[in-house]
């Protein structure tokens, strides 16, 4: 009985049919193509920087754009998924980052490529609105967590492929880094095809049996309401959800972009090289975002409140950061990539559980603009990062303990300002006027 106490219904309802999961699958094919896309210039970049002659700075501007563009393009991209829903929201998404990937292949300039990394960039920003908004009208709140955990799963799945379908086109079928970059495009071009055939809502699909269909729509309903930014902003649970992204994301940023300069200076490892490392990590990672997700989706099925899953999930997923304390005293790397490892499932799995804090307190027409807030958030964080490190590390000699330390913090300090906002986590009316 405490499962329809807590689905806030009247009797328990059987979960029934698996047509949901199959939006989910689809999902975390989208998410693997979006990081495939993003990653490649990184891994490109030494080739590129030989062929166009690129000072460190002019990489680091290249850089800058995109980061710049992916955080104001969430504010655009999740306005628009509310605006016209994730059908559309998202197709519209997929186009644009699909035309900035190719227009890589086309670029010749540093301005050129940071044309094509803006471009790229504004489009890739409303992928997690329209992750978190196409979860939020197929799953109900009591397995919407470990939905979301399997497609943020997919982050990294598209960071390990990046480097073998690079291989794939310019080693086996023999194309130069411009052909490369234009042909990868087709992949988005089958996913916004795959997107429009396969995407509805649930009771439009026409695939979805009446017992799947009561399953997904027994949380109790909420009123529908046309959502303006002035309204969102006004709320606190909204802050609490962006500053919760701007303490953490940055994080993910850090080690997306300094872990292989990280082993290279520490272990004269290359990761772009020996790939071993990274997919360990990555995989452990992976296990995070499962594992985080299914824990708090499986305390809220026992009848616990969906404040206390979410926020003690939270908390256990910052303790496994914890071991990034002592990873720069470790002189065995194997020992550093668990570690590490471990540090980025404690991310992942905090990432699960926040990402599915705003559809358990707003309506489904205002998550796509939460979510694009804390996207916002979350990029000027990471900005602020990405300075403060290499302020850090120049004045430290290249020493990561200050900074490891930091990044173990956040995440209570996170929790903390999450549960100050919203002490509840509970449902907010956002009145339109």
């Amino acid at each position: 009985m405490a499962e329809a106490i807590a689905a806030g219904v009247g009797q328990p309802v059987p979960r029934a049919g698996r047509y949901r999961w199959l939006i989910i699958a689809v999902l975390f094919v989208a998410t693997t193509v979006n990081y495939i896309d993003r990653t490649m210039l990184g891994l490109l970049a030494p080739v590129l920087g030989d062929e166009m002659g690129w000072s460190e700075n002019d990489y680091g501007n290249i850089v800058t754009a995109f980061q710049a563009a992916y955080a104001f393009g969430f504010l655009i991209m999740g306005w628009l998924i509310d605006r016209f829903g994730p059908k559309i929201g998202y197709a519209i998404a997929i186009s644009i980052w699909t035309i900035g990937h190719v227009a890589h292949g086309f670029a010749s300039s540093v301005v050129s490529f940071m044309a094509a990394r803006v471009i790229l960039g504004v489009g890739e920003a409303g992928h997690f609105p329209s992750v978190v908004r196409a979860s939020s009208e197929w799953f109900p709140q009591k397995e919407r967590a470990y939905a979301i955990g399997w497609v943020n799963s997919a982050t990294t799945i598209g960071v390990i492929l990046t480097a073998p379908t690079i291989a794939l086109f310019m080693v086996v079928l023999g194309f130069d880094w411009r052909e490369t970059f234009i042909y990868t495009g087709l992949f988005g071009v089958a996913l916004l095809l795959l997107w429009l055939w396969l995407y509805s809502n649930p009771r439009e699909s026409g695939k979805v049996s009446d017992a799947e269909l009561a399953w997904i729509e027994h949380d109790p309903p909420e009123k529908i309401e046309r959502i303006g930014w002035g309204r969102i902003v006004r709320k606190r649970e909204a802050w609490a959800f962006a500053i919760g992204k701007f303490l953490t994301d940055p994080v993910w940023f850090l080690m997306l972009f300094w872990l292989p300069k990280y082993f290279s200076t520490t272990y004269d490892v290359d990761l772009k090289v020996v790939l071993l490392p990274m997919i360990i990590m990555y995989l452990l990672s992976d296990v995070g975002s499962i594992a985080g997700g299914w824990l708090s989706s499986k305390l809220i099925q026992k009848g616990h409140s969906v404040n206390f899953a979410r926020k003690i999930t939270m908390l256990l997923s910052g303790c496994c950061v914890l071991p990034l304390l002592f990873v720069t005293g470790l002189d065995n790397m194997w020992l550093a990539v668990v570690l590490i490892g471990i540090a980025l499932a404690g991310h992942q799995s905090f990432s699960s559980n926040i990402l599915s804090i705003p559809p358990d307190m707003f309506p489904k027409k205002a998550v796509g603009s939460v979510i694009g807030l804390g996207g916002f958030m979350g990029g000027v964080g990471g900005m602020i990062m990405a300075k403060s490190t290499g302020l850090v590390l120049d004045a430290t000699g290249g020493n990561y303990t200050l900074i490891f330390a930091a990044c173990t913090t956040v995440y209570f300090i996170a929790v903390l300002a999450i549960h100050l906002l919203s002490p509840r986590l509970a449902p907010v009316s956002v009145e339109s006027h």
